[in-house]
């Protein structure tokens, strides 16, 4: 426990003096651009971080508001993006020859850029919720595919000759073996996608959407340096979501697989 507590203490003090110093570093700059260089639109460049702050407590509950509505969406569409490319590959790892047929088309799909394809399923399906929906599951589709399936042939071959020696049924070495071995990749790819899939979201909502926070970011960039701290406000909150995105996925990756050697302590044992 002590040993756990002191480990702590050393990783937090390195990552709060960095904190503390860039933003010492950022008002630092922020000043001189407005009062010693003179820069056109200092602060639509570089803001002051405490007028930031003041803005996000100031609007903190629109910015939640329409924040939520974005991570719902884009939650939404991970999930069923997360299901999708968990099916695929099953079926990809139980036959070469779905493999052979859909790999080929997973693979092109991401050669579409998504800043291109967004305004397309946006004019096609004219529903914003829906069109969030759409662009987040496919941003997620396939990392999740790809994480998956070489989680499913990861599986050490000695123990699969062992459960087909013991005659045991398709479902019972994915249930029992391949999907244990899985779990990894899973969430690697679980964790690459969550915040893409929050951008996604945001992506879609600077094409016209009524709410989310890519609403209000798109607004005040178009009212100009007047609402510049506000406009900042958003981009935060959509930093934010990703992340958050992100350590929701760790934090049930720790609880659904917690045999890796990243959550054991110190030593190895578990």
């Amino acid at each position: 426990m002590k040993l756990n507590r002191a480990l702590m203490q050393r990783r937090a003090l390195p990552l709060l003096v960095w904190i503390c110093g860039l933003l010492v570093l950022w008002e630092a700059v922020s000043w001189w651009l407005l009062h010693v260089a003179k820069t056109p639109l200092a602060q639509s460049k570089l803001p002051y971080v405490h007028e930031v702050a003041l803005t996000l407590w100031q609007y903190s509950g629109t910015l939640l508001r329409e924040g939520g509505a974005t991570f719902g969406n884009a939650g939404v569409g991970f999930l069923i993006g997360a299901l999708s490319g968990v099916l695929l590959a099953v079926l990809m790892s139980f036959s070469r020859t779905i493999e052979q047929l859909a790999f080929p088309y997973a693979v092109a799909s991401q050669m579409i850029p998504i800043l291109g394809l967004a305004p397309i399923i946006y004019g096609i399906v004219r529903d914003e919720q829906m069109s969030r929906i759409i662009i987040s599951g496919y941003i997620t589709f396939f990392p999740v595919a790809l994480n998956m399936l070489r989680g499913l042939r990861s599986v050490d071959p000695s123990a699969l000759e062992l459960m087909h020696s013991y005659a045991a049924k398709p479902w019972a070495v994915y249930w029992k073996l391949r999907f244990p071995a899985a779990l990894p990749g899973l969430f690697s790819g679980l964790k690459i996608a969550a915040p893409l899939a929050v951008t996604g979201a945001i992506l879609v909502e600077l094409m016209g959407a009524q709410r989310g926070i890519g609403v209000i970011m798109l607004r005040n960039l178009y009212y100009g340096p007047s609402h510049t701290y506000m406009f900042w406000s958003t981009v935060l909150v959509g930093a934010l979501l990703g992340m958050a995105s992100y350590w929701l996925m760790s934090l049930v990756e720790r609880l659904v697989a917690p045999w890796q050697p990243e959550f054991r302590p110190q030593g190895g044992s578990r």
